[in-house]
């Protein structure tokens, strides 16, 4: 067999499909470690020089690690270069505003995700997006639009806040909008690795990537790309049965990572306590959140691994909400080939048991 290319994927879920599709040829380079947030991250030497010796590097762009963007340039020069959220068929569903959610919204994201082709995603999402403009964002016009207006310019500097406050009518990659702290984002959600049928199309692009780097192992990688996405299939109809119990109880989730889980399984969040990882909410918003926890007898809030556990005492306070920690990034999990199916699963066990 011939030796296997030199790989590099920057968080443990991608690293995972790459490695489920190299399975019996070689084994990827993981540049993010479980548990370290992939928004703001300093390289260690072996990790740096992963990306020099990769001849194919897959990460999920600049939207979700915007300091990885020049370490990609420098050090992986001669490598290809696989942008999973702007690559075809990926669908990207946009940011969504305020502290808490409409439920009916989420409806429609997940019925028109379902419905339009992966292939035709860049006109029909946007579609998508212009048709919902005034459902989902109709509270927008409550803020200041002249000063969003200044603001569209992306720095690719931004800092590593991932959450946008305002989403504007045009949709294309240089409009962007801030958060309550005045940073810069993109206009679309970076965490599209949660849904499964963006998983699905990427183990086809990944063997495609491989095979045309390495065409002697081509056989391997599309027959492991075409068993893993069959396991995909069973993923999600095991999942889909793990939260049919629970469906119509209402949960709160730390920050809005989580809406690309939801729309894969019609299963929607109620809000979120942080407008990003990045900074504490609002006192504000807190009592926003807060208040919705009582009024509608929310069931769940969730925390993640990495972050302020005493926020989500804080919201609790006073409600009979339980509380569970998800984790979308497989933190306390075995990097490889597992550990994808074992996130999405864990996800959905978390969220059932909270419920």
């Amino acid at each position: 067999m011939a030796e296997a290319p030199s790989v590099a994927v920057d968080i443990a879920p991608v690293h995972s499909l790459v490695a489920r599709v190299m399975e019996g040829v070689g084994t990827p380079a993981l540049i993010v470690p479980p548990g370290a947030s992939p928004h703001e991250y300093s390289l260690r030497p072996s990790e740096a020089q992963a990306l020099q010796d990769a001849d194919l590097v897959f990460w999920m762009g600049e939207d979700l690690t915007p300091w990885m963007a020049g370490a990609v340039a420098t050090l992986a020069e001669s490598a290809q270069i696989t942008t999973l959220l702007e690559s075809e068929g990926t669908t990207l569903l946009e940011f969504r505003e305020g502290a808490l959610f409409e439920g009916h919204d989420h409806g429609h994201d997940a019925q028109d995700e379902d419905e339009h082709s992966h292939d035709d995603h860049a006109h029909e999402d946007h579609a998508h997006k212009d048709e919902h403009n005034h459902d989902e964002h109709a509270h927008k016009d409550e803020h200041d639009h002249e000063e969003h207006a200044s603001e569209k310019d992306h720095d690719h500097d931004h800092d590593h806040d991932e959450h946008a406050h305002d989403v504007t009518k045009e949709h294309d990659h240089d409009d962007h909008s801030h958060d309550d702290h005045g940073h810069a984002h993109g206009a679309y959600d970076p965490h599209a690795w949660l849904s499964l049928d963006n998983a699905d199309t990427w183990l086809n692009l990944i063997a495609a990537q491989l095979s045309a780097t390495d065409p002697d192992n081509a056989g391997v990688y599309f027959a492991n790309a075409a068993a893993a996405r069959e396991e995909m299939a069973a993923l999600k109809t095991e999942v889909s049965g793990l939260l049919d119990p629970v469906r119509g109880g209402s949960f709160i989730v730390f920050h809005d990572a989580y809406q690309y889980f939801e729309t894969t399984f019609a299963f929607s969040a109620s809000g979120a306590i942080s407008l990003s990882d990045a900074a504490d909410p609002s006192p504000a918003r807190v009592a926003e959140i807060q208040g919705r926890i009582r009024e509608e007898g929310v069931d769940c809030v969730l925390a993640e691994p990495q972050f302020n556990a005493g926020l989500v005492e804080t919201v609790l306070d006073g409600t009979e909400a339980n509380t569970g920690v998800i984790d979308p990034l497989g933190a306390t999990l075995e990097p490889g080939p597992t550990l994808y199916p074992k996130l999405i699963r864990n996800m959905a066990k978390t969220l059932a048991a909270c419920l």
